[in-house]
């Protein structure tokens, strides 16, 4: 039998709205879609056909309508993820534009659409996958809703957020989404992208799309900070929350940084009773790919050794963007025990409902 190995992100492709999500939209959405001519809302910026997108056997063929999205055909994906790369189960995240809308009731349809269509189309045709659910950040009381639709279907085993949306993701204002997802064993997956509703920094917004990505890890840092200091994990304390692609290098001196401004001034948040390090070890949870560390085995070492936990890394191959070199998405000179533990009992002790997935 083959080793465990759970890839803990994958993204299958939404062809389209009209294309792929049509047949499971309400009527009322069906006929918007249809008269508005609404398609093509696919959060990643970059051009579709840009190599960094994807290998090229890793591309549909182009000839077939709706097709060219690499992750959009169920038999490639399969092949790529499970034959090429060596997964034994994949969660698949989808990263659709339903994040990005404005209207809350069309980002609620979309969601569930999302949801349904994965559902049918890919998680009822192979054991091996399983996915996250898709939720309407726009409007938390019907991101909960969508929650407790799909929290009976146990091959849904976490709840997906971007990492950019509206606001930080600590806000009272979002802590019924939190509550549902610790009530059903759902860790929440926070993903690189945005809603594009604020500049990605702090200061502004950058002219390349190099500063955007590298901006990215700013945007993981200001809600880690944000879901302890304002008392997530203090009124929900068995929930989890996954960082995907968002780098791992930064943690060490985040972490050290996070715990000396505790020390100074804890005495405005005095429900932070111990140092946000040692929280963060225990809530949070890093995915591998793409992976930002050193290049020689000794840093890792120090790396993994400063962060202090062999429980927060989680195997994932974020296929089918192609974001390491050769055909082994594993992060090279990682220690062999900490290999065997995020492919298998990280991500099992991360997300419980893989147990019950069938």
């Amino acid at each position: 039998m083959a080793a465990t190995r759970i890839d803990c992100d994958i993204h299958p492709a939404v062809g389209g709205t009209r294309t792929t999500l049509l047949p499971y939209l309400d009527d009322h959405w069906k006929e918007q879609v249809v008269s508005r001519a609404i398609d093509g809302l696919d959060l990643n910026s970059y051009p579709p056909n840009m190599p960094f997108s994807g290998r090229a056997d890793w591309r549909p063929a182009q000839d077939k309508p709706g097709s060219g999205k690499p992750g959009s055909e169920l038999a490639m994906v399969q092949r790529g993820a499970f034959d090429q790369l060596g997964s034994s189960h994949a969660i698949c995240n989808v990263v659709y534009g339903a994040q990005a809308v404005f209207d809350s009731y069309m980002a609620a349809g979309f969601c569930k659409a999302i949801n349904d269509w994965i559902a049918a189309e890919w998680l009822s045709k192979d054991p091996r996958l399983s996915a996250s659910i898709v939720v309407p950040m726009q409007a938390p009381d019907l991101a909960v809703e969508e929650i407790e639709r799909r929290a009976g279907d146990n091959r849904f085993v976490s709840v997906l957020v971007l990492a950019q949306g509206e606001t930080l993701l600590g806000r009272r204002h979002y802590w019924p989404v939190w509550q549902a997802a610790e009530k059903y064993k759902l860790p929440v997956a926070i993903h690189a992208g945005s809603a594009y509703r604020t500049a990605p920094s702090s200061i502004g917004w950058p002219s390349y799309r190099y500063e955007y990505y590298l901006a990215e890890a700013q945007a993981f840092q200001a809600q880690i900070l944000s879901l302890i200091y304002e008392g997530v994990f203090g009124k929900f304390p068995d929930l989890k929350v996954v960082l995907m692609e968002s780098g791992v290098s930064w943690l060490p001196a985040f972490m050290w940084r996070a715990n000396k401004t505790w020390r100074g001034v804890r005495v405005e948040v005095p429900w932070v009773e111990r140092e946000p390090a040692s929280i963060i070890r225990d809530h949070i949870r890093v995915t591998m790919q793409p992976f930002d560390g050193p290049p020689d085995a000794a840093g890792i070492a120090d790396v993994i050794e400063q962060i202090g936990s062999d429980k927060m890394f989680l195997f994932a191959s974020d296929y089918p963007h192609w974001q390491f070199d050769g055909d082994d998405p594993m992060p090279p000179h990682l220690p062999a025990s900490i290999v065997s533990r995020m492919c298998a009992d990280n991500p099992l002790e991360t997300f419980p409902r893989l147990k019950l997935a069938a």
